[in-house]
């Protein structure tokens, strides 16, 4: 009599088991003491040649810095990507600018800065980012001279031939840290060949027991379209005799993703298909806040002169209030009341409607006509962001009447209020800018905000914000 196991007890029995393994490399950890050692180093150095001592400010410094490479080289994955030498540059060179960032805005605000020498500071800062660049070329070397002398490459099998498929093929070959070497893909049974495979097609599932004794294959990733999941389970159990390890590339990519991320509790796998950034990290959405809110407040202190003189201008201008207060959606949908200073004469519209403004039209004042062109209309947000209601850097936050208009004619178009609107975004610095003509305008800004959302950062917010300057001479706006 054939007894089959509970499953129940099975599940009971292997749930301790970890289902999502960290996969963070010796390596990468090994790089982030070495860089935490020589920004060490340096300050030292230069403080023994300098004045023969390390002053006690200087080792709270020190102590601060280290904590901060430490969170912030984590947060945005400085060593985890193996995509060659000059972008490996780039993220720590973003990284350790946001250090520094952050080291002189908790100077500001602590009232500190003045007990440090700038010329010490100044060339520790770059002391320290070539170190690092210079460590972070070595290791990378030396790592991957190790591997191609001593590791042994994983004859691998690809099931699928879709564009997931034809992704994973071409990120296992090129990644040089990982042991895999992609030998041929193959096709589901019912598969239609659309892509065309950086790697030989090597048949179909029918010959697969014959093409792993053939090629001596060691791993396999099914990575069959949604419409094949099917074949998934019967696939693992026809190849638990053939001592490979399988793996299941599941094809979430197929869907409206937004956000995307994967995770466990209490060792079940769990996908998520739709969700906001800062919701995931408290400390990415703490991190965001800091930067907004010490950023937003040295701004105010240093243009405080330029606004006073363009309230006094506004009020002149025609009769009025100098602040033009709108609702609009924010984070999550909900309804907030953004600032801007008032670039028209007063007009009523119509409750459900919001005209944009167009050329030479009559509703704009002079002064209204040079604040709109430069966004100087826009600084009253920096209180918006004091509030927590806005973020410097963010999906432009559009009037409600417009929401409505757009929601049901592009598609995605409210998963846009997945994070904090901002002041400026990446559509703004990509160009699509000020008013949207065309419907097919609107749908190329509701892009970038979505892919600003899945791709946020602390150093893509920053880069944002760096480019935002050069955007304002870009397009002319009415």
């Amino acid at each position: 009599m054939e007894i089959n196991a509970s499953p129940v007890i099975t599940g009971l029995s292997t749930r301790k088991k970890r289902l999502l393994r960290n996969h963070d490399s010796l390596t990468a950890t090994l790089q982030l003491i070495v860089d935490q050692a020589l920004v060490l180093a340096s300050l030292f150095i230069l403080l023994m040649l300098r004045s023969g001592e390390v002053q006690t400010a200087y080792q709270v410094l020190a102590v601060v810095t280290l904590l901060s490479m430490w969170f912030i080289y984590g947060a945005q994955g400085v060593y985890r990507r193996a995509n060659g030498y000059l972008k490996g540059c780039l993220r720590i060179s973003v990284a350790w600018l946001s250090v520094i960032l952050f080291l002189a805005v908790l100077g500001f605000l602590t009232k500190t800065s003045a007990v440090f020498s700038r010329q010490v500071l100044v060339s520790w800062a770059i002391l320290a980012w070539l170190l690092q660049l210079c460590a972070f070329c070595s290791i990378s070397y030396f790592a991957k001279q190790y591997r191609e002398r001593f590791s042994r490459n994983l004859p691998t099998l690809v099931v699928g031939t879709g564009a997931v498929a034809c992704h994973l093929v071409k990120s296992l070959n090129q990644n040089r840290w990982l042991p895999d070497q992609v030998v041929g893909c193959v096709a589901g049974d019912e598969e239609e060949v659309d892509e065309k495979p950086s790697v030989s097609l090597l048949g179909r599932l029918e010959n697969i027991r014959n093409l792993i004794e053939k090629h001596k294959i060691r791993r396999i990733y099914i990575a069959l379209p949604m419409s094949e999941s099917e074949q998934i389970e019967g696939l693992n159990i026809d190849l638990l005799d053939m001592n490979v390890d399988v793996i299941w590339v599941p094809d979430i990519f197929a869907l409206n993703l937004l956000n995307h991320s994967v995770r466990e509790v209490a060792g079940v796998p769990l996908i998520s298909l739709n969700e906001s950034p800062l919701s995931v990290s408290k400390s990415a959405s703490l991190l965001k806040d800091l930067l907004d809110k010490s950023l937003a407040t040295i701004t105010l202190l240093l243009i405080s002169p330029l606004m006073v003189w363009v309230a006094w201008k506004v009020k002149k201008s025609s009769p009025g209030p100098i602040i033009f207060r709108q609702k609009r959606h924010g984070w999550d949908g909900r309804i907030i009341e953004v600032w801007k200073f008032r670039s028209m004469k007063l007009h009523r519209e119509a409750e459900t409607s919001v005209t944009q403004a167009t050329r030479e039209d009559p509703r704009v004042t002079d002064i209204g006509r040079f604040i709109r062109r430069t966004s100087i209309d826009e600084l009253p947000q920096l209180f918006n962001v004091l509030q927590g209601t806005m973020s410097l850097v963010g999906p432009r936050p559009h009037a409600v009447a417009h929401n409505d208009y757009y929601s049901d004619k592009i598609n995605a178009y409210l998963a846009r209020h997945r994070i904090k609107p901002g002041i400026t975004g990446l559509a703004q610095v990509s160009g699509y800018r000020g008013e949207t003509e065309t419907l097919d305008k609107m749908q190329k800004r509701v892009e970038y905000d979505l892919a600003y959302i899945n791709n946020w950062s602390v150093g893509l917010d920053i880069k944002i914000l760096i480019k935002t300057p050069l955007s304002l001479f870009s397009k002319e706006i009415y």
